[in-house]
């Protein structure tokens, strides 16, 4: 694998940011390690931090590199500081940073295919919440999502509520006044939308620890999507909202992921 830390200016922002990326290389002597990659341009997975976090700590917390390695797919790695992925009331414009401006600059840095089929998405905590978002608001661009620990019940988060709620101030940067619930930045919402449209949705993928304290959030979810037949993999066991959690379940997602190789299988 190569692996490539990345600084560079964003329009949209109008500032510099950083992102980290995972790129696949075909070896053979390394030591207990083999690359692989494929004859065209690779499939592509943006793995998306949580509220804590940054671009570096997908590959500081977990194996990312090495569990990636023998299936030649890249990792796009950005940062968004504590965004929720969202044009910001008071602030930057990270959702048209994320799914506008970031796979344009990837894919003229980088050799990475733009199919639909190839490009997936996945994320923690507030990234499986931005994860989901943008697999709901663009499903033609993707083949799957997955969401580890999602804030998948935004709504439910916001001040005044009795439901873990965001910081008030954190709120008010990126929500401002405006109502959460039923807008695009509500991905319940914009599950039902998909829905009433019969859209054609990526596949989708839950997981969360029944001791998270989000995982109310993620069993509201599902039961959506089961309630308007929208096929989604759950995955619900023991786990808290931790490192331990995140480094186990990101593997079933990657062996979940339908790569080239294994669009065969179910």
């Amino acid at each position: 694998m190569a692996l490539v830390s990345c600084d560079f200016h964003s329009e949209t922002l109008g500032m510099g940011t950083s992102m980290t990326v995972i790129l696949p290389q075909p070896t053979t002597s390394q030591i207990g390690l083999a690359g692989a990659a494929p004859a065209g341009d690779p499939p592509v997975l943006y793995l998306l931090h949580g509220l804590s976090d940054d671009h570096t700590i997908w590959l500081r917390r977990t194996s990312i590199e090495r569990y990636v390695a023998p299936l030649g797919l890249a990792v796009v790695m950005p940062r968004v500081d504590r965004s929720f992925y969202t044009d910001e009331a008071n602030g930057n414009r990270y959702w048209s940073f994320l799914s506008e401006e970031l796979p344009e600059v990837c894919r003229s840095f980088f050799r990475l295919s733009d199919r639909p089929a190839d490009t997936f998405v996945a994320g923690l905590s507030m990234g499986g919440y931005g994860a989901f978002k943008w697999a709901l608001r663009h499903p033609d661009r993707f083949a799957a999502a997955a969401s580890l620990s999602g804030a998948l019940d935004i709504a439910g988060r916001s001040p005044g509520t009795d439901d873990h709620p965001v910081d008030a101030r954190l709120w008010h940067t990126i929500f401002g006044d405006r109502p959460v619930g039923g807008s695009p930045d509500d991905v319940l919402h914009l599950l039902d939308a998909a829905a009433v449209r019969r859209a054609r949705l990526p596949r989708l993928y839950v997981a969360c620890g029944t001791e998270d304290f989000l995982y109310d959030d993620s069993v509201r979810f599902v039961e959506a999507a089961r309630k308007r037949d929208v096929p989604v993999t759950v995955r619900f066991g023991p786990g808290d909202h931790d490192w331990g959690y995140w480094d186990e379940w990101i593997r079933d997602v990657l062996a979940w992921l339908p790569l080239p190789s294994t669009r065969h299988a179910g």
